[in-house]
């Protein structure tokens, strides 16, 4: 009887043994989560990667935020001179994700995805410098606008653009924001309205995006864009950004007033005397990259 009881306690002692081995090996053998976005930075140039194409890189809140941090990033580094947005897959984006906007999820989360989508667009235009989409595939929705948001858009040819919420009763509001202000407004009321996509030529034609190239010279002649952004002072090119964006949303009159203004403040930084003594004794600037004034204003 004793010894009954030994083995049966042994045979549980055992099979406890390996279960717990098994559990351990499937822990082991689990691929890790892959990131949201993939960040990488080389000379000066950023490369941000959307990076979930199972879901057609959908602008989840977790996308959102994962995006906003890989932009933030160190920032205010004078290492920092441009940062590429590209996507992983046939699409670019496809725009939020719906299942996040269904009534389950409740207006105070349905609010939190606007606002954080909000944060990253402005985000783009309001850091000190240039971004620039490298675009090989489809954008709608939120991926048309965060295409709109960036301040240089380079796409293929097999690019497509539309805003077709619309069709599933959720016109696109806050896409129209961006697009609204990137391409003419019949332009834009007739993707609104409509949901239908526009090639990659007339969005060139349309000037929601830059520049149009073969699929094979995306990222040769995005990096060439970004390389000729890097060439240039950071602090000049970071005062130029933030004036452009500024007085665009001002009258004419105004606009100029705060144009002539930074010009004076501009020709008040190191870099800026040095450009211009540079061009005057023929050779190529020396820049500091530093926000230093060479003179009081």
């Amino acid at each position: 009887m004793a010894r009954n009881l030994f083995y049966r306690a042994a045979k549980v002692v055992q099979l406890s043994m390996f279960t717990r081995l098994a559990r351990s090996r499937s822990l082991c053998t689990q691929t890790p989560a892959e990131p949201l976005t993939v960040r990488h930075q080389n000379n000066g140039i950023r490369s941000i990667t959307l990076n979930n194409p199972k879901k057609r890189n959908a602008l989840s809140l977790s996308m959102l935020d994962s995006l906003r941090g890989n932009i933030l990033a160190d920032i205010d580094s004078d290492d920092l001179r441009v940062i590429v947005i590209s996507a992983k897959g046939p699409v670019f984006s496809s725009g939020h994700d719906l299942k996040e906007l269904t009534s389950a999820q409740g207006r105070d989360y349905h609010t939190k995805v606007f606002q954080a989508c909000s944060e990253v667009m402005t985000l783009i235009q309001d850091i000190p410098v240039p971004v620039i989409a490298m675009v090989n595939g489809v954008a709608t929705a939120a991926g048309c606008q965060l295409v709109a948001s960036c301040d240089i858009a380079v796409v293929t040819e097999r690019s497509t653009f539309a805003t077709p919420g619309v069709n599933v009763g959720l016109f696109c509001s806050t896409p129209a924001v961006a697009i609204g202000r990137a391409v003419p407004k019949k332009v834009a009321m007739e993707m609104l309205f409509t949901g239908n996509p526009i090639s990659a030529q007339d969005a060139l034609l349309h000037g929601l995006v830059s520049k149009v190239v073969p699929e094979e010279r995306l990222e040769e002649e995005t990096l060439a864009i970004a390389r000729r952004v890097c060439q240039a002072s950071r602090p000049v090119v970071a005062l130029g950004k933030a004036t452009f964006h500024r007085q665009m949303a001002q009258g004419r009159d105004a606009a100029y007033a705060t144009a002539s203004r930074v010009m004076v403040d501009n020709l008040a930084l190191r870099d800026g005397q040095e450009g211009i003594r540079a061009f005057i004794e023929k050779r190529k600037p020396v820049w500091t990259n530093k926000a230093e004034k060479v003179h009081d204003d």
